[in-house]
């Protein structure tokens, strides 16, 4: 799935273990739903029904890392900033932003997929 989108999937398998744990029915406290935790907006964008379905998840979420991917000019850590902070604070700061949860979640992925 990850190549077809052109995403590194060490990248989006170090993403699922971060963001669920693999857990197909897992839930944020924020409403993030999923193995990859879409926000219900995000489920909607990308036409996702059930997002506790993992196949549909897991394509969306690598459609919309790739678009993050993409909008940051290939910058992978600007983009799981984005992932997980929003764009509004990427561009805020111009880059990744001072929020620890966010600067401990960049580094977390980016080690687990071995791009560090």
């Amino acid at each position: 799935m990850s190549e077809a989108q052109g995403v590194n999937p060490l990248l989006v398998r170090a993403l699922i273990q971060v963001e669920s744990g693999y857990k197909p029915r897992a839930r944020s406290r924020k409403g993030a739903m999923g193995l990859m935790q879409l926000m219900p907006s995000t489920a909607r964008a990308y036409n996702v029904r059930n997002p506790f379905e993992p196949k549909a998840n897991i394509e969306a979420g690598i459609k919309h890392l790739k678009s993050l991917i993409d909008r940051f000019d290939g910058a992978v850590e600007k983009a799981l900033a984005a992932y997980n902070a929003g764009t509004g604070a990427v561009d805020k700061f111009q880059g990744i932003p001072p929020y620890r949860e966010t600067r401990n979640y960049v580094s977390k992925i980016l080690s687990l997929a071995n791009l560090r």
